[in-house]
């Protein structure tokens, strides 16, 4: 299992939100490339960078920020937060995102997204599926979309993706532990049954499965194991790393753990 620390950003700065609430800021960086720097001196490879501002503005406003931390770290960065239009993409990639995650426009607009897909291909292109009371919310978590989030995961899954990073929103922030009993549900109910055609097929993309990347609630080292036991692909750990409830000290003894 991949561990992922987060940085999200408000005005260049590298902040947290508590479940989603923007009236809930609090700054922990004024700069979001020393934070990069300081997970990657601890053995970290990973990164999650979102784009608070271009959530709720519907256009990639902090790309300045990833382009800073792509170039001046080998941090492999998967991007998110105003993702709507080609041009936003093509930016995000041009700054040095390796991944981007879609989340509002895959359930505005899933014509463009499953473009996006078929063009950038799965490893690229991450399914951002989060939600609170199990109904996916869009424009930075403040509306409500209506869809339920297991079928539509299994819809995009069924589709040729294979990321999905799943929040359950009401974790988010508050350090009480991950949802566990979702992301359990989640992976055994988003099964494809099709078996493989052809190799390299979609038809075998499938049968590969889900790849979930847990985030919201982390609260404790301990946990980790738990979602790798479950099954997750990675997880995304934020406002514990930076409550220090989760030392980096303990990410890179695990990290190196992992590796050998």
């Amino acid at each position: 299992m991949r561990i992922i620390p987060a940085i999200d950003i408000i005005e260049g700065k590298c902040v947290r939100l508590t479940g989603g609430d923007y009236a809930q800021m609090k700054v922990y960086n004024e700069d979001p490339l020393e934070v990069a720097k300081n997970f990657e001196a601890h053995g970290i490879q990973y990164l999650h960078l979102v784009d608070l501002d271009g959530a709720k503005a519907d256009h990639i406003v902090n790309h300045k920020v990833l382009y800073r931390i792509a170039t001046k770290t080998n941090l492999k960065i998967d991007f998110g937060g105003g993702l709507k239009k080609n041009a936003d993409l093509k930016l995000a990639f041009e700054c040095g995102a390796q991944q981007i995650t879609g989340g509002s426009i895959a359930v505005r607009d899933p014509e463009i997204f499953r473009e996006w897909l078929t063009e950038y291909g799965p490893d690229k292109i991450i399914l951002g599926a989060d939600a609170r009371d199990e109904s996916v919310a869009v424009s930075g978590w403040t509306q409500d979309s209506g869809r339920p989030l297991i079928p539509f995961i299994n819809e995009y899954l069924n589709t040729g993706v294979s990321y999905v990073i799943c929040t359950d929103i009401s974790k988010d922030g508050m350090l009480s532990g991950p949802a566990i009993d979702l992301y359990k549900k989640i992976l055994k109910t988003t099964m494809v049954s099709k078996p493989p055609v052809k190799s390299g097929t979609l038809e075998e993309m499938k049968w590969k499965g889900l790849k979930l990347i847990a985030s919201g609630g982390i609260s404790e080292i301990e946990e980790l194991g738990v979602l790798e036991e479950i099954g997750c692909e990675g997880v995304i750990i934020g406002k514990a790393i930076y409550e220090g409830r989760i030392g980096l000290k303990a990410l890179e003894s695990l990290v190196i753990k992992k590796r050998n």
